[in-house]
C-alpha cells in the first residue's frame, strides 16, 4: 500500500472510523470533540503561540510520561503545543500544566485525523519549529506534511513490539516511508531500536525511557506519608487495574479476609487494600464489584470530602477493608502512603502498566506475567531487586502480605527501587539535546 491508497482508504472508511470514535467516546465519557473542527484541522481563531515545539502525547500514560520533557523545554523558554487523541490524555495535560496553560506558555489541542487536508491545515495554523511524538504515534500523512514543510519530526521514548513490526511490514510502503521520514528516533531499549530500524527508521538511538525522568512532587509524597501515619494501618496499593483484573483482585482480597476472620484477627492488624482502576470510566464498575463481593470499602473521593488527613477522614478510612481510588492525578500520593504496590494491566493480557513511578517513590513493586509494554523495565527491575513477579492476582496478594511481614526485605527493596530509577534517568536530556541539534541542522521550517 502506498500513501495515495492509504489516504483513499481512509476517506472511504471514514464513516465507520468516525462512528467507532463516537462509540469509544460515549463509553469513556467526557468531551472528545469527535466531529469538531479541530479534529479536521479547522480553527476558529489564530493560535497565541509563536513557533511552538509541538509535543504529541496520545493518551493518559504518554501524557504522564512526557511531563518531564515538557517542563525541560519550558525551562529553556520554549512554548509548547500539546496534542492528544483521547480525553484522558487531554484531562491529565490540563491538570498537570494548568498554570502554564493559564500563562499562555502551553496550548492544548486535539490531534487532527490523518487526512491530507487536515494535517496540512494543522501545521500551517500552528507553524511548529519541530514535532516530538511520544512512544509510538506515527501517522503517514502528518509526517509527509511535516517533511514537505521541512519540520523536523522526532519519535521519542519509542517502544516498538514484534506485533508493531509485523503490522508495519504487512502495511507495506506507506508505514515504512513514514518511519523513514522521521528526522530522529530515540528508542527505549536496544530491541526497540532494532525493530524500528527493520520498520524503516533511520538515525535510531537508544536513549532510555522518559518515565525514569519522572519528577516526583515532594508535597504529594509528604501528604501521602502524612495520611499513612495518621491511619496507622499498612496499605497495599493495587494500581492501574484494567478490564478483567478488578474481579481477580477482589476475589483474592475476599479469600484473605475470610481466612483472617476465621483466625479472629483484629481489623487494625490487617492491611488496607487500595484498588485504583486505570481509567476513570471504570470507577463505578469497580465500586459495583466491591459491593457485590460484600467487601467494606470507602472511596477516595469520600475521604477527600471528609477532610483528607483530618481526624474525621482518617477515622472513616480506618474502618474500611478496601479504599477505592476514584480520583485522578494522585498516583504519587497513593504510592507514598503504601508499603507495597501491585501494578495492574499485567495480570490480564494487556501488556502491563508503568511500574517506574512507584519505584521512584521507593515502594517495592509486584508485577504479573503480562508486561510486554514494559518488558525491559520489568525485567531490569526484577534483576535489580526492585520488583517481583507473580503469575496470578492471588499469588501477588500473598506475595505482598509476605513482604509486609519481612520489614528488612521491604526496606531493601524500596532502596533498590529508588536506586534503579536514578541509574536509568537521562532520557529527556538526550532527546532535548537531539532536538536542539536538529533545529541547528535543518534550519527554519518552510511554511510558504
Amino acid at each position: 500500500m502506498n500513501r495515495f491508497t492509504y489516504s483513499l482508504s481512509l476517506r472511504l472508511l471514514s464513516p465507520f472510523l468516525l462512528a467507532w470514535m463516537g462509540l469509544r467516546a460515549r463509553r469513556a465519557g467526557g468531551e472528545w470533540g469527535v466531529m469538531s473542527g479541530e479534529r479536521f484541522g479547522r480553527y476558529r481563531k489564530p493560535s497565541a503561540l509563536n513557533r511552538p515545539v509541538w509535543v504529541h502525547a496520545v493518551s493518559l500514560g504518554e501524557t504522564r510520561a512526557v511531563q518531564p520533557l515538557v517542563r525541560t523545554l519550558l525551562e529553556r523558554g520554549e512554548t509548547i503545543l500539546l496534542t492528544h487523541l483521547t480525553v484522558t490524555g487531554r484531562d491529565e495535560g490540563a491538570r498537570a500544566f494548568a498554570q502554564e496553560i493559564a500563562e499562555g506558555r502551553i496550548e492544548q489541542q486535539w490531534l487532527p485525523y490523518d487526512f491530507p487536508g487536515a494535517t496540512a491545515r494543522f501545521l500551517d495554523h500552528y507553524r511548529p519549529v519541530a514535532g516530538i511524538l511520544v512512544e509510538r504515534e506515527v501517522w503517514p500523512n502528518m509526517l509527509a506534511a511535516a517533511r514537505k514543510r521541512r519540520i523536523p519530526m522526532i519519535l521519542a521514548s519509542a517502544r516498538f513490539s514484534d506485533n508493531a513490526l509485523r503490522t508495519v511490514l504487512r502495511a507495506g510502503k506507506v508505514l515504512q516511508e513514514a518511519y523513514t521520514g522521521l528526522s530522529a528516533v530515540y528508542a527505549q531499549t536496544l530491541r526497540d531500536a532494532q525493530r524500528l530500524e527493520q520498520a524503516g527508521a533511520v538515525a535510531v538511538r537508544v536513549s532510555g525511557n522518559f518515565k525514569f525522568d519522572v519528577r516526583i512532587a515532594p508535597d504529594q509524597v509528604a501528604k501521602g506519608r502524612e495520611f499513612a501515619a495518621a491511619l496507622g494501618r499498612r496499605i497495599i496499593t493495587i494500581a492501574s487495574t484494567r478490564e478483567g483484573e478488578d474481579e481477580m483482585f477482589i476475589e483474592a482480597i475476599g479469600k484473605y479476609l475470610r481466612r483472617q476472620q476465621m483466625h479472629g484477627t483484629d481489623l487494625d492488624d490487617m492491611p488496607i487494600f487500595r484498588l485504583v482502576p486505570r481509567h476513570p470510566q471504570r470507577f463505578e464498575t469497580a465500586a459495583r464489584l466491591l459491593k457485590e463481593a460484600g467487601l467494606p470499602f470507602i472511596r477516595r473521593s469520600e475521604i477527600v470530602a471528609a477532610g483528607d488527613c483530618s481526624a474525621t477522614a482518617v477515622r472513616v478510612a480506618r474502618d474500611a477493608t478496601v479504599m477505592l481510588g476514584d480520583t485522578v492525578g494522585e498516583m504519587v500520593r497513593h504510592y507514598a502512603s503504601s508499603q507495597v504496590a501491585i501494578i495492574g494491566g499485567s495480570f490480564a493480557p494487556h501488556g502491563g502498566q508503568n511500574l517506574i513511578e512507584a519505584c521512584a517513590v521507593g515502594v517495592p513493586v509486584i508485577v504479573g506475567p503480562h508486561t510486554w509494554n514494559f518488558e525491559q523495565a520489568a525485567n531490569d527491575a526484577i534483576h535489580e531487586g526492585a520488583a517481583l513477579r507473580a503469575q496470578t492476582a492471588d499469588a501477588a496478594v500473598q506475595m505482598a502480605l509476605q513482604l509486609l511481614d519481612d520489614p528488612k526485605r521491604l526496606a531493601q527493596m524500596g532502596e533498590d527501587a529508588e536506586n534503579w530509577v536514578r541509574k536509568h534517568a537521562g532520557a529527556v536530556q538526550r532527546v532535548v539535546d537531539g532536538y536542539l541539534a536538529l533545529r541547528g541542522e535543518e534550519g527554519v521550517p518552510d511554511y510558504r
